[in-house]
């Protein structure tokens, strides 16, 4: 069955953005895709005229959608930037649309000619920019909505008869009742497996990015030092007078006025018995050595404008009062981070403060994310009996995005060689790194691994974890067109799927991408609740952490039935509550004993 075209319609407007007007055309489009029966639209939303914003939000959502639509921003204001970001971020232009669109509207109207659509290709992604009005963008969709089925046939690899570019895969799928009825993989411990994950990571290499919003959550790859001292002159601390401090107490003659962003006063040189009134952060004259606050001068004269003519110093002035040298905060030359220091707001805004343009950090590795089944369905395709919709792969490419790592969206793969194949080939071309759900277990249609290491000639490390859940969590490495490339088979059940995420993926991402604690952070918590039971396997359980008790200890409070096909186990829970495996001394918890927890959402 065809796969549902995915749309994202993209709205650009400053002022829906905000609230100062409602959002019309995104929704209008979504209603003529539905009508048109065109496929399913996986998101619409509103950003403002901001191109970083429109860059990052196109860059986002070509890893999720076949199609993505933007409407607005297209004109000739300053602030009509939708093509210049459609540009920065396409790999391919595609300059039939724009022109199409614009042979129809120019013949209603000759305003036509003033739009700047732009339309491209990025990750197998079509980006087309549409007008910002209702009536123009429907028009201009109308006008090329008949090719869009076919552009997306062309961008997932298929030819004109709409038959799939496949591989021949070499695995036979012949002979079920030879299946091996017992798994070939020694069943290793959770320690044990994460130390394999840990030696066969991929080399991490180093990028310059421009200084912009793209930065965070990066980890600086060399030492950073300042351009320029800060501050790059001497600087008043308050809001007052730069004096002569040896002038003592007394009356002082106000020469000028120098507030923070004006020069120094070039020659400007006090004399005895002057002063000049200066504001925090502003600069002094050359021979200042003091500054006096507000609170410690009288007003003695003023001009019939409303100038400071004289004033009176109350207390008496010390050298060096009030003043920042220069360099102060930080040196010329001086090392503001460190190698494997991550960027958070505050390194943001020492970076800009020091005056880089240009930040050394280590390259982000690229994900492709795949599921497989021939029950797994998207998520906007009517159920039939025996399918189940696919939650797996919005959950994990979630989570990627949430810790900053770049996507690409491998869709879904029947549990079919070829087409596993077909699907890898995709991720390994696209991606570092790919992780899959599914078809790792003992079942008659389990493929994956086989085509793994029959097709692509990669290298099983593992292929059995002692835990619950993940029993099944397989991890290898190929080397694809000379590069080293890593592959996470993780278990098809939703729960299953996302501990062995939070273990094995992201720790090894982590690393790669330059954080020295890639693992997640353990802490002692206090069971809230009895464990009757323990399973023969150590269990990871998603419990929820309540901080609020009086001995500092959070208390672990259950996220309710455990089983691994139940996503609502996750929903709300930040911790995996490390449970030891049953043994003949100890076969249960009882509440409020004190075991060790995984952090792995907000607390």
């Amino acid at each position: 069955m065809e796969k549902p075209i995915k749309f994202i319609i993209i709205t650009v407007s400053d002022r829906c953005s905000c609230g100062q007007a409602v959002d019309e055309s995104g929704p209008n489009l979504a209603k003529e895709i539905l009508k048109k029966k065109l496929g399913i639209v996986l998101e619409i939303k509103c950003i403002p005229d901001e191109q970083k914003i429109i860059e990052l939000e196109l860059v986002n959502g070509s890893s999720r959608a076949d199609i993505i639509l933007t409407t607005g921003g297209t004109g000739f204001s300053p602030r009509d930037v939708t093509p210049e970001a459609t540009k920065a971020v396409i790999e391919r232009e595609v300059p039939g649309f724009p022109l199409a669109m614009l042979l129809t509207s120019i013949s209603k109207t000759p305003y036509a000619v003033l739009s700047r659509s732009s339309s491209g290709i990025r990750d197998n992604c079509l980006i087309v920019n549409l007008p910002g009005s209702v009536k123009g963008s429907v028009e201009c969709f109308s006008t090329i909505s008949q090719t869009l089925r076919h552009a997306v046939q062309l961008l997932r690899g298929r030819n004109d008869h709409g038959s799939s570019l496949t591989s021949k895969s070499k695995v036979s799928t012949s002979n079920v009742a030879d299946r091996p009825r017992e798994s070939e993989w020694p069943m290793i411990p959770v320690a044990e497996s994460q130390d394999i994950v840990m030696r066969n990571i991929l080399v991490s290499t180093k990028e310059e990015v421009p200084i912009s919003l793209n930065l965070f959550g990066r980890v600086v790859a060399s030492d950073v030092s300042s351009v320029d001292p800060l501050p790059p002159f001497r600087a008043s601390i308050k809001d007052g007078y730069a004096v002569l401090s040896s002038d003592g107490k007394g009356s002082r003659k106000v020469l000028k006025s120098l507030t923070a962003g004006m020069s120094a006063g070039g020659d400007l040189v006090l004399s005895n018995g002057e002063c000049v009134r200066v504001n925090t952060g502003g600069p002094l004259p050359t021979n200042a050595d003091a500054v006096v606050q507000v609170e410690d001068t009288k007003l003695l004269k003023s001009s019939s404008d409303g100038e400071e003519i004289e004033i009176e110093i109350t207390t008496a002035p010390k050298p060096g009062q009030d003043i920042r040298p220069v360099g102060n905060d930080i040196g010329l030359n001086e090392i503001v981070l460190n190698k494997g220091d991550p960027i958070t707001p505050i390194e943001l805004g020492l970076l800009a403060t020091i005056g880089i343009t240009n930040v050394p950090v280590f390259r982000l590795p690229k994900v492709s994310v795949l599921s497989t089944g021939n029950e797994v369905v998207e998520p906007g395709v009517e159920l039939r009996p025996g399918s189940i919709r696919d939650s797996n792969r919005i959950t994990l490419l979630s989570l990627l995005r949430g810790h900053h790592f770049p996507t690409y969206d491998l869709g879904i793969a029947k549990d079919e060689p070829d087409d596993l194949l077909s699907h890898l080939i995709k991720g390994l071309e696209s991606s570092d790194i790919i992780l899959t759900t599914g078809g790792v277990s003992m079942g008659e249609r389990d493929y994956l691994k086989a085509v793994i290491t029959e097709d692509l000639r990669a290298t099983i490390h593992f292929a059995r974890v002692n835990m619950k859940p993940g029993k099944p969590t397989t991890f290898a490495t190929c080397c694809w067109n000379g590069k080293m490339k890593m592959l996470f088979c993780l278990p098809g059940n939703p729960a299953s799927a996302t501990v062995s995420f939070h273990l094995y993926v992201l720790p090894a991402l982590r690393a790669i991408a330059g954080f020295q604690e890639p693992f997640p952070k353990t802490i002692t918590v206090r069971l809230g609740f009895d464990i009757k039971k323990l399973d023969v396997r150590p269990e990871y359980r998603r419990v929820i952490l309540d901080w609020n008790q009086s001995d500092g200890i959070p208390l672990a409070k259950t996220t309710g039935d455990q089983i691994s096909s139940r996503l609502m186990s996750w929903r709300e829970a930040n911790c995996l509550l490390i449970l030891p495996s049953n043994t003949e001394v100890k076969s249960e918890i009882k509440k409020d004993e004190l075991l060790k927890g995984l952090i792995v959402g907000p607390i």
